[in-house]
């Protein structure tokens, strides 16, 4: 392949991308900036991206007493579509794991 700006041949990488397991095939310019991504391999990344559960590090706080509680983060409540007022689950399966399940 050959580079647009320069004309110059293309390189071959393979690029990692954070948070996704597998890499994207990227073509580099040798001379100039240029690079582009190869469809096939970048769409791959995007779903696996997708997938990818979110992990967010919230503080706990202290409600009243002897009660902790967290805040949902903008980005959680967007993403499950929590409202104000609704049920939810808890149930601690292990001593570093909390589940907690939406009503349906």
């Amino acid at each position: 392949m050959r580079c647009p700006k320069c004309n110059a041949n293309l390189k071959q990488v393979e690029v990692e991308v954070h948070g996704a397991k597998s890499r994207a095939t990227s073509y580099q310019c040798v001379k100039c900036d240029y690079f582009e991504f190869e469809p096939t391999s970048s769409q791959k990344i995007i779903e696996e991206l997708r997938e990818s559960p979110l992990k967010i590090k919230q503080k706990v706080v202290k409600l009243s007493q002897d009660r902790l509680g967290i805040y949902f983060n903008s980005n959680i409540i967007r993403s499950l579509g929590i409202k104000k007022g609704e049920e939810i689950y808890v149930s601690v399966p292990d001593k570093k794991h909390i589940l907690i399940e939406l009503e349906n």
